[in-house]
């Protein structure tokens, strides 16, 4: 193995991300073959290296290692036969495994020596790092693995004999759902067709195609290169597939720690596949990503997250943060990132806890700077990776938009979005001036528009799904002569979460309005009530807290109830005994509910 250095950018033809053109540039010449290998970041950080997969060449990972570089000290390299790495002659035999591996340590002695190296695979190139994981000669040299949509062989080897040998009902539909998952693989073991077809008309519309079933993003990815890459790779699978799931090896231990990243919507792999993983990787920690299959192109912010603080927590020799997650839809929930207005009490505070303790990055949203503050630090305490506490006002739309911009910039494009943010109002209507009905439809029907149109374009725009929840109210669908602005406020909220359900549903994005009954949360004692004086107003405040404090319905179960909106995809959900109450009602017997509405409240 010989090795040449360049300090060029990776030149003409490589087109990778921003991230690669400030790339150190280094041959590596191993097997007959020599390989382009690029760096980023000191060398005297831990090493990651990226492998990528199949069509792919090193540039799929350029937003990934960009974020990386300035951590850590960054490895990406083309495949044998793919980029700007040479093709083995001849192919056939060429691509196994074993030499697969050759390569990877001679990249490794080149770039790191002397320290072992985190590796990072997807696709093809995770099937090929579980090798390198599992065999005896590069035990020490690896640090740690996490894997992302691509398997061992060997475990899928046992996996299906394991069905095949011992088949029930539910271990024969697994194996047809995987079949009919591998469609392609069939394909490719055809002799001729798969290279005619990545040099033909595949190959030209392969970026068009990645960009409708995705939603990956348009750019410099994929390369050039790519009918070549595709034509090559194609022996991956005619050199390894049928050999290895025949002839499983029985020793395909990880000999380093594992971090797996399933991404629940892949439409090439069974999240089944995955069922028994800890025998053959007993430090494994586990990730479910909502996303398809080319995560490096479209998550690239939650993948270098969490690739960061794996590789922190194994050098330092500490678990993994996500690990403490708790909540019972931490498999759900677990890195995700989640906006909650209103979060500085009550019902949006309990919601930014149910989501901490599910394992999400929560951003706490109110106007009380020092409210969200502390509510994101309580959600760090309880089992958040991350938090962060952003004062706005959601009435003031130039703030809202500063705000979506900030958070897409620093954190992330948000995966759920809960408006909760309102205020309370009581009084005749004639005695609501226009003041009034402004204040409590800039917050809680505005603040409610200007969450869901910028964070939702935003949803769109990226093209992997999401969820908005709106929080409206019982009030939606059950008249009271006392609150005629609050309620209007609030049916509004419900219709527009309706319409918006319609139009977001074929993008992946769910939409739920929640809609509690009386809740003991301080917007009781916040409320303003209209037509009586500044005493009088004081006395009704108590007194209607104090009637709530009674009924003590408490906020964190309105928080539970949303998570499960969000996990179920519920389109409305009403909460507490009084609102399903109301909510059938208004279905059955929307007289009866007319005429509670002219009754005198209790105060």
């Amino acid at each position: 193995m010989t090795t040449g250095d360049s300090t060029k950018g990776t030149g003409e033809g490589t087109a990778g991300g921003r991230g690669l053109r400030d790339a150190r540039e280094r041959w590596v010449r191993t097997g007959g073959v020599e390989l382009c290998v690029a760096e980023l970041g000191d060398p005297e950080r831990p090493t990651i290296v990226l492998v990528h997969g199949y069509p792919d060449s090193k540039e799929v990972w350029s937003e990934v290692a960009e974020r990386l570089a300035d951590h850590f000290h960054v490895v990406l390299y083309d495949v044998r036969g793919h980029g700007r790495s040479t093709a083995p002659r001849p192919l056939r035999g060429g691509f196994t495994l074993e030499k697969l591996t050759d390569d990877f340590v001679a990249v490794i002695d080149a770039v790191s020596p002397d320290r072992p190296v985190h590796v990072v695979g997807h696709d093809w190139g995770s099937v090929q790092s579980w090798e390198f994981v599992t065999v005896k000669r590069t035990e020490g040299r690896i640090a740690s693995f996490t894997s992302m949509s691509g398997p061992s062989l060997d475990h899928f080897g046992h996996w299906i004999k394991k069905r095949v040998s011992r088949p029930t009902p539910r271990k024969v539909g697994q194996l047809l759902g995987q079949g009919a998952k591998s469609w392609y693989v069939y394909l490719l073991h055809t002799p001729a067709l798969p290279e005619l077809a990545w040099r033909g008309p595949l190959g030209k519309q392969w970026p068009k195609i990645l960009q409708r079933m995705e939603k990956v993003p348009a750019g410099d990815y994929p390369t050039a290169s790519l009918p070549q890459d595709a034509a090559h790779g194609a022996w991956l699978y005619r050199d390894n597939i049928r050999a290895r799931l025949r002839r499983p090896r029985t020793d395909a231990y990880a000999h380093a720690p594992v971090q797996l990243i399933t991404p629940s919507g892949d439409i090439f792999l069974s999240e089944r596949l995955y069922d028994e993983l800890e025998m053959w990787a007993p430090r494994l920690v586990r990730r479910t990503l909502p996303a398809k299959h080319w995560v490096p192109r479209t998550r690239p912010d939650r993948l270098a997250a969490w690739i960061g603080e794996f590789v922190t927590s194994n050098e330092e020799g500490l678990p993994t943060r996500d690990s403490a997650a708790t909540g019972k839809h931490a498999d759900r929930f677990g890195g995700q990132l989640v906006l909650v207005t209103g979060a500085g009490s009550g019902i949006g505070r309990a919601t930014a806890f149910a989501f901490a303790e599910a394992g999400a990055r929560v951003v706490a949203v109110d106007r009380d700077a020092e409210s969200a503050a502390r509510t994101a630090e309580m959600s760090r305490l309880i089992g958040a990776p991350d938090a962060w506490g952003e004062a706005v006002d959601v009435s003031d739309e130039q703030a809202m938009e500063k705000l979506a911009a900030r958070v897409a910039a620093e954190y992330g494009v948000v995966d759920v979005l809960v408006n909760n943010a309102g205020i309370g109002l009581a009084g005749s209507f004639l005695d609501t001036t226009g003041d009034d009905w402004k204040k409590v439809l800039d917050v809680n029907l505005w603040g409610v528009i200007h969450g869901c149109r910028l964070f939702g374009k935003q949803m769109a725009e990226r093209g992997q799904g999401g969820h908005i929840v709106n929080t409206a109210s019982a009030a939606a669908y059950q008249p009271s002569k006392s609150l005629p602005a609050y309620s209007t406020s609030k049916a509004a909220v419900l219709m527009l979460s309706e319409c918006l359900r319609a139009e977001l549903a074929d993008q992946g994005i769910g939409v739920s309005a929640i809609c509690p009954g009386f809740v003991n949360t301080n917007i009781t004692s916040t409320s303003r009530f209209v037509g009586v004086g500044a005493d009088e107003e004081k006395r009704r405040q108590k007194k209607s807290a104090r009637l709530y404090g009674l009924r003590n319905y408490p906020p964190e179960k309105v928080a539970d109830a949303i998570l499960h909106a969000v996990v179920k995809n519920q389109a409305v959900v009403p909460v507490t005994p009084e609102a399903r109450g109301a909510r059938f009602m208004s279905r059955l017997s929307p007289k009866a509910l007319r005429a509670i509405a002219r009754l005198e409240p209790p105060l």
